[in-house]
């Protein structure tokens, strides 16, 4: 098969690629149509299936594995496929790891890696909040590696929740060294746990969509939750200690309008609020750039960053 970040316009493809949605449609001239995604590990790519009910087409739901022959086009600056033929694979016929989108960095290294974290926070109580989700909840933990940190933007790939948390905690502990007006122990279990919310408002690959929980509460609020509900489970612990770090993960976003129920009114939520955002651009950047494997130096006008990017060029 032919990865999906290979194809060009004018090729004509013949694989198995997985289905990620699926949906029927009528043209403006009342003719039935299918549209669908598919998906690899190198992205995705949106296909058009013009007469759903000819000879060649089989039967197939979203998240099934199909081989498909057809043909790479464009529609409005973006590649589509238009398929001629679908049919089901079975089981043996595909390897599920060439269609989901894993980190390039290793989940057992990661998890050492935020274990040494956890192992420099002195306050006892924080300590022991992050072994109860980190160490002592298996079912959180598998979920946590396993999750993205987006459904698209950033992260957006299995393994990349624990690397954005990593690289968040990672900046906010330089700022810690760096300002000695912040509480390294608060910040860096803020930045340990500001999204974990994530594990219940996403659901896990190869579907990775919001679900009901998520919709309706998201990622902030749940993980609020979360950390109020563990603090209740270790005695003693001190209620200003815990709405500082509930106020951290409340205001991570910074700003009422991205999402955040409050703005940051401690310096730990400011610093966290600069180390996400930071993390979450430069990762975006790093993606952009990547998709486009060098062919240009101008990748053009990008909404996120408002501005025609350009790629760093030699001196």
């Amino acid at each position: 098969m032919r990865f999906i970040n290979e194809l060009h316009e004018g090729d004509r493809i013949n694989g198995i690629y997985l289905c990620k949605q699926k949906q029927s449609a009528v043209t403006k001239n009342g003719k039935p149509y299918d549209s669908i995604i598919l998906q690899d590990k190198t992205g995705t790519l949106d296909g058009k299936i013009w007469d759903p009910n000819s000879l060649g087409i089989d039967e197939f739901d979203a998240l099934d594995y199909i081989e498909i022959m057809g043909d790479v086009t464009s529609f409005a600056g973006a590649m589509q496929v238009n398929i001629k033929r679908v049919r089901k694979a079975g089981e043996g016929e595909y390897d599920p790891a060439d269609y989901l989108p894993v980190s390039e960095n290793s989940t057992d290294d990661m998890y050492r890696q935020l274990l040494s974290m956890i192992g420099t926070i002195k306050n006892s109580y924080l300590s022991a909040l992050l072994k109860k989700l980190f160490v002592e909840d298996g079912k959180f933990l598998k979920s946590f590696q396993e999750h993205s940190a987006a459904k698209t933007v950033h992260h957006g790939f299995i393994g990349g929740l624990m690397e954005h948390t990593l690289s968040v905690a990672r900046l906010c502990d330089y700022m810690a060294g760096a300002y000695p007006l912040l509480k390294r122990d608060l910040l860096l279990t803020a930045a340990l746990l500001h999204d974990v919310g994530k594990t219940r408002e996403l659901s896990s690959f190869p579907l990775n969509d919001y679900t009901d929980e998520g919709q309706l509460l998201g990622h902030i609020v749940i993980g609020a939750q979360m950390i109020h509900d563990l603090a209740k489970e270790i005695p003693d612990f001190p209620e200003t200690l815990e709405n500082q770090l509930v106020h951290c993960i409340l205001a991570h976003h910074g700003e009422l309008e991205f999402g955040s129920p409050k703005k940051p009114a401690l310096a730990e939520a400011v610093a966290l609020n600069l180390a996400d955002n930071t993390d979450a651009r430069m990762e975006t950047l790093t993606e952009i750039f990547a998709a486009d494997k060098g062919k240009k130096e101008w990748l053009g006008y990008n909404r996120l960053f408002e501005s025609n990017l350009r790629r760093t060029g030699d001196v």
